[in-house]
C-alpha cells in the first residue's frame, strides 16, 4: 500500500504562535529588532538557519537560532494545535493499514514530542526531521531520508508550502496541497501539486490508491 508523507507544521498542526513567538522572544533577549517586513508566516517551512540571515544578516541570524531554539524546547513546540478534521483522517487511514510517515525540515526531536503529545505515536510509523547539526536542509533532503528509512514501495507526499511540492517532485513523488496550510494563494500549484485541498475531509478521499496512481502517473 502506498505511504503517505506528512508536512507538519501547517499541514497537520498549526505552529506558528509557538514558532514565531519564539522567534520573538530570542530577538528581544538579544536586543535584536524585529526585520520592518515583520515576522509572518510566509517564514514557515524551510529551517531558521535558512530563513532567518537575508532578514536579519547572517551574524545576528547565528547569534539569535540558538536562543531561538531554547525558547522553542521549553515552551514553543507546546503551542501546536492539530488543525480539525486531521485527527479523524490520520485514523481513518491509519485503520487501512496505510503507512504514515511525518516528513519536516523541523528539528526531528522537536517534531517526535510534537507527535507523541497529540497522541499519534501509534498512527505514525516514522517522524524524519532536520538533525542538529543541519544535515538535512532542504525538504528534499529530508524527503529523501525519510524514503530511505522506510525501504522500497510506492509514496506520496502531502504538505502546505512550495517545498514540500519540489522536495516531493525531486524525489519522484507526487505532492497533494493542504490549503488549510500557510501557502500564499496561488503556491501549492504554481509549483507543481497534483491538487489542492481545502480541508482534511476533502483530502481523504484524494488519498484512495486510484486516485494516487493518477497523482503518479501525472507527476511523471
Amino acid at each position: 500500500m502506498t505511504a503517505i508523507l506528512f508536512d507538519l507544521d501547517g499541514t497537520l498542526v498549526d505552529s506558528a504562535d509557538g514558532i514565531l513567538g519564539s522567534l520573538r522572544t530570542a530577538l528581544a533577549e538579544l536586543g535584536v529588532p524585529e526585520p520592518a517586513s515583520g515576522l509572518g508566516r510566509e517564514l514557515l517551512g524551510p529551517p531558521m538557519y535558512v530563513t532567518l540571515p537575508p532578514l536579519l544578516g547572517t551574524a545576528a541570524a547565528e547569534a539569535v537560532i540558538p536562543v531561538y531554539r531554547r525558547v522553542y524546547a521549553e515552551t514553543g513546540w507546546l503551542q501546536s494545535a492539530p488543525y480539525e478534521g486531521i485527527d479523524p483522517l490520520l485514523r481513518a487511514l491509519a485503520a487501512q493499514g496505510v503507512p504514515l510517515t511525518v516528513a519536516t525540515s523541523k528539528q526531528e526531536a522537536a517534531a517526535m514530542m510534537i507527535v507523541e503529545k497529540q497522541g499519534w505515536s501509534e498512527l505514525i510509523s516514522d517522524v524524519c526531521g532536520d538533525t542538529p547539526s543541519a544535515g538535512r536542509p532542504t525538504k528534499a533532503v529530508v524527503i529523501a531520508a525519510a524514503l530511505a528509512r522506510r525501504g522500497k514501495g510506492p509514496a506520496v507526499m502531502v504538505g502546505d508550502r512550495k517545498y514540500d511540492v519540489i522536495g516531493a517532485r525531486q524525489n519522484g513523488l507526487a505532492c497533494f496541497g493542504a490549503g488549510w496550510g500557510y501557502a500564499e494563494p496561488g503556491e501549492l500549484l504554481e509549483a507543481g501539486a497534483a491538487a489542492v485541498y481545502a480541508t482534511p475531509e476533502a483530502l481523504l478521499p484524494a488519498l484512495c490508491p486510484p486516485a494516487i496512481q493518477n497523482a503518479h502517473r501525472a507527476a511523471r
